[in-house]
This record gives structure tokens, sequence and C-alpha cells, in this order.
């Protein structure tokens, strides 16, 4: 009897020391990750490895505009622009808050909360995409990153080149956060985005799809232009064949905009309802 207590013991510490072992191990395993994370943020903030823009390109990003021919009288009579370079800046005060409403709605809630990369929403992804395994879970990328991106992302030509894009644009996206406000990183996103057919930028886009001004597009017609920064081959509204894909993003990004409070339910649920009417105006770059 006393031999059956001795063995029940022993049985019982060694669990004990088995579960300390695991945890050690565990914890050991974790902190190893981090601190090799935070290495190799480090490495790529100096400029050890990977490639990071000077502080000089920066604060003043490159970026080609078309040429406008302006008439006396202050009208554009026309542009030249070579191809993909149909892009004419456009200052935040003259893009409509429709177009801004729904892109922070839609593509980064916390967008003036966050210093370039939204913790939240990464740890929502991976919780969605390595413990649940479902596909779509979205990127979790702030409109900062995807500016960082657009800016300065260049091509990965081998696996360790890929494995170092995501950290080279969050840490890229930090810096620009420290440099532009809010406004003027929204100001830059949209008149970088490529909205295909000739049309990048903001302005250039609401031309060539509504026939506007940036600063006249509607509710609907932003959330069709906003629905295109997923992907803007995809959702498509100029293509006959993608215009379903289309409408369903628009009624997405509008579904995201009651849930910012930009508007209310009914209004949602009336534009939801409209099909999307283009002013289609083709632009190519030959013409100038």
């Amino acid at each position: 009897m006393v031999t059956k207590k001795k063995n029940t013991k022993a049985a019982s510490t060694l669990t004990t020391k088995q579960k300390r072992n695991f945890f050690l191990v565990f914890w050991g395993l974790i902190a190893l990750g981090i601190s090799s994370i935070a290495l190799i943020f480090v490495l790529i903030a100096n400029g050890a490895i990977g490639y990071l823009p000077p502080l000089e390109e920066l604060q003043n990003p490159k970026n080609k505009y078309a040429s406008e021919i302006i008439s006396s009288d202050g009208e554009r009579i026309g542009t030249f622009f070579t191809a993909k370079d149909n892009r004419i800046f456009t200052s935040y005060d003259e893009i409509s808050p429709n177009v801004i409403n729904a892109l922070i709605a839609t593509e980064d809630a916390r967008f003036y909360s966050h210093s370039g990369i939204d913790g939240e929403a990464l740890l929502r992804v991976l919780i969605k995409r390595v413990v649940l395994q479902q596909s779509g879970a979205g990127g979790g990328s702030t409109i900062t990153q995807q500016l960082a991106k657009q800016l300065y992302s260049p091509t990965a030509s081998n696996i360790f080149e890929r494995a170092l894009q995501k950290p080279i644009e969050w840490v890229i996206a930090t810096n620009l956060e420290k440099l532009y406000t809010k406004e003027e990183i929204i100001t830059m996103y949209l008149n970088k985005f490529d909205f295909l057919n000739n049309a990048v930028g903001i302005e250039t886009a609401a031309r060539v799809y509504f026939g506007v001004e940036p600063s006249e597009l509607n509710i609907e017609q932003a959330a069709t232009l906003v629905g295109m920064c997923k992907n803007p081959s995809l959702y498509n509204p100029a293509s006959t064949r993608r215009r379903p894909k289309c409408q369903e993003r628009r009624n997405v990004v509008l579904g995201q905009m009651v849930k910012a409070k930009h508007i209310t339910q009914a209004e949602c649920d009336s534009l939801q309802q409209l099909p999307i009417e283009l002013d289609y105006h083709r632009v190519d770059h030959k013409l100038g």
C-alpha cells in the first residue's frame, strides 16, 4: 500500500516537471521569435538588410504627373502624359469627403489611431489564417503600408527578398507616419493609386469613370472607386464582364460606411439597389 502511494506521488511529480519543462520551452521559443523579429526590424531600420529609402526620398517622394495646358482664364485645355502616368495632383481639400470616408471605413478603420501598423488587424488576420485556417481573411495592411508598397516596394527576385518585403513596408510606413500628417498620407495614396484605363490618381479616375471633379463624387461613385483599391482589375467598372463583381464590391464598401457611421442603414439599402452608372471617357496617352 505504501509502495503504491509512493509510485502515485512520483508520477505526479514527473507530470509537474514535464509541464514546467513544456512551459519553459514554449515561452523560450516565443521569446526567441520576438527577439528575432525585433532584430530583423533593427537591421532593416539601419540599412543592414533589405532596402530602405533614404530620409531625403521619404521626405520628397518621386511622383510623375501629367503636364497640363491651362488657358488664360484658368481652364484646362488638355494634358500630355506618358503611358501609366496620367496623374494630376489633387489636394486633400479637393477630394470629396465621401471618398475619404469610404477609403478609411473599408481599408483602415483605425487609420487615425495607429502609427503606420495596426497591431489589432494583424493579430486578427494571424488568428483567422493560421489558427482557424480561414481563407480570404484580409491582409491587415494599413493605408500607410499600402502607400509604402506603392512608393518603394521593389520586385522580389528570391525567397529571402519576398520574406523581407512586409517588414520593410512596416518600417517605411512608420517612417512615413513620422514625416507626414494623416491628411497628407491620404492625399498621397489617392494621388498614387492606379485605377486602370489610364486613370492614375483620384482626379483622373473621377473624370475617366464619372466625368466629374474629385470633389463632386457622390457616395455610390466614391464607393465604386474605393472598391477598386482591393483589386482594380477584378473590380473594374469599365468592363461589362466585371461589372457584377464591381457592384458587389461597391455594396461591401457601402456596408463598411454604415459600420463607420458615415451613412445610415436606410441610405445604404437604397444605394445598394442602384446599378453602376458610368460617364466613361476613355483616354489615351497617344492623343497628347
